[in-house]
Parts: structure tokens; sequence; C-alpha cells
């Protein structure tokens, strides 16, 4: 079960506050937050994932992205499987407190997505009323990195 937010982090304040204030005050839906993982250089989405207060709080803490897994109802550091860590080079929230942006840089085999990709977003959504009749996914132009075999 995500972690109360009020343990973590003061509960927010009036709407000023909120969208003008320098407190970290955030607004947690059923006790989450959407955060969304861009490399620092380049700026491509790497991944999107849920925070719960303790995983926002561990991010601030240690520099490393750590997430909410929902089907496994449990904190997770990114890459304590695989070793592909996501470091934390600056972090924002958006103008209400309920999304987390983060510029990282990735370690490892610089994979994002569990499955190999450097990007969780490998596939495009083709678009028109041709599409829309027929709706599937194309692979999009985004390079796969290949993990090599020991």
């Amino acid at each position: 079960m995500p972690t109360e937010p009020d343990m973590l982090f003061p509960l927010p304040g009036s709407t000023v506050e909120l969208e003008d204030g320098l407190a970290l005050t955030p607004k947690f839906a059923d006790g989450l937050l959407a955060a969304v993982a861009t490399d620092a250089d380049s700026g491509e989405v790497l991944m999107l994932a849920w925070m719960n207060a303790e995983a926002l709080s561990r991010s601030i803490a240690t520099g490393q992205a750590h997430f909410f897994s929902r089907s496994r109802q449990r904190i997770w550091k990114k890459g304590e499987e695989s070793g592909n860590i996501l470091d934390i080079v600056e972090m924002r929230t958006d103008c209400d407190q309920d999304a987390i942006w983060m510029r990282v840089t990735l370690r490892g085999q610089k994979a994002a997505c569990h499955t190999g990709h450097r990007t969780c977003f490998y596939r495009s959504i083709p678009l028109g009323p041709t599409a829309a009749a027929s709706p599937s996914l194309a692979k999009a132009a985004v390079p796969q990195v290949f993990v090599p075999k020991p």
C-alpha cells in the first residue's frame, strides 16, 4: 500500500501556495504521483512510472530514481535488478504539484525500459482516419539497446 503522504511531506495548502509557493507539498492521488524521466542531454522521454511519498523521499535523498510498483505493491529503485540506474540531474514538479519530471542520466546498459529498449516509448500509434479504422502499433524510430550475452 502506498505510504501516507502527510507522513513525509506537508499537505498541500491553498491553490496560491500550491501554484506559487516554494514549499514542496505534493498532491498524491490515491497515494501516487506520475513521474516522467527524460534523458538529461537529449530530452528524450525515457519512462513514466509512479511514486508514492516514500519513493519521492528516497529519490530526493539519494539522487537516484525510486518508484512505487502498483503490480508488486512495493518501492523499487530503478536498476536494482538490471543495473540500469537513473541518476537524477534535476527534479521538478508541475504547477499543481501532482506530477514529477526528472532529467536523468542512465547507467548500466543505458536501457530505461525493462524490455531492453532505451525508452519505454518504443512504439508509435499511427494517426488519421485509416489508422482509426484499424488501430495498431508501429515500431518507433528509437534505437534499441541490446544487452550482450555473457
